[in-house]
């Protein structure tokens, strides 16, 4: 049965960007990955081994997120790419990253940027 696990506002302090002081000093980001699978029976036994682990999702994109990087696409490709090698029962994914207040020279509460990798 297809279904679809996915973790929300997902925050991390990083260092993406073009200009020299966002990836010296940083700045807030927000991460959305929601994941299309194929449920195995065990999941609708209670087994955690027939659904994706959000726990292993979250410690896939924090450590891309560790990765300084210019551009937010390039994470969401990294992030994409990542999930569906590591999870076998992965159809597709979607990454939304936000940079918050990014500099564009006024008032912007957030940038962001979405990909979608289908396997």
């Amino acid at each position: 049965m297809k279904g679809k696990v996915a973790l929300e506002g997902l925050e991390f302090h990083a260092y993406h960007g073009v200009y020299p002081q966002e990836r010296s000093s940083g700045n807030k980001f927000e991460v959305d990955v929601m994941v299309e699978t194929e449920f195995q029976e065990t999941a609708f036994q209670d087994d955690l081994s027939g659904t994706i682990n959000y726990e292993d999702l979250y410690t896939l994109v924090k450590k891309e997120m560790e990765k300084p990087s210019k551009l937010l696409e390039s994470v969401g490709h990294a992030i994409a790419e990542k999930v569906l090698q590591r999870f076998v029962s992965a159809i597709n994914v979607e990454v939304k990253i936000s940079k918050f207040n990014p500099p564009i020279g006024g008032v912007c509460r957030k940038a962001s940027v979405v990909v979608s990798r289908v396997k």
